[in-house]
């Protein structure tokens, strides 16, 4: 008796079912908008930075000398999601700016040396989906 049959069947429906399994997280992994903000490496100041993401807040720390801090975003944002990225020395330089992430991208924002967003590195696209954070200092300037 030839069982050829039956063990194809099964191959294919292992496969199948590793498919199903692992393309949900792949396209997750894949969709979900991304955002870094980058470092000048010439930064002589150390930033310290809160990432607030839809109320889910993380804090960090960037020495001088540069560096990336990344955030992802939900794949499916309602009319209420926000992104907002809040950076300050301790010598009391501080700014802060809104995302608007694009779905299935990263979004690269370019600090200069002095920590403001260098908008001759940022692109043109990313600075539009920036917004200035009402009563704090603009992002861009000095």
């Amino acid at each position: 008796m030839n069982t050829n049959a039956s063990k194809t069947k099964k191959g294919y429906g292992r496969w199948l079912l590793v498919g199903l399994l692992v393309g949900p997280i792949a396209f997750w992994y894949l969709a979900s908008p991304v955002v870094a903000v980058n470092f000048s490496h010439e930064g002589k100041d150390g930033f310290r930075y809160i990432w607030n993401t839809q109320h889910q807040i993380y804090k960090g720390d960037m020495p001088a000398g540069g560096g990336s801090t990344v955030e992802w975003g939900q794949i499916f944002p309602d009319k209420d999601f926000f992104m907002r990225f809040d950076w300050w020395t301790d010598k009391g330089f501080q700014r802060c700016f809104y995302v608007t992430p694009k779905w299935g991208r990263m979004i690269d924002i370019y600090l200069d040396d002095k920590g403001r967003i260098d908008t001759a590195v940022t692109d043109h696209d990313v600075i539009a989906r920036l917004k200035q954070c009402a009563g704090e200092p603009d992002p861009f300037r000095s």
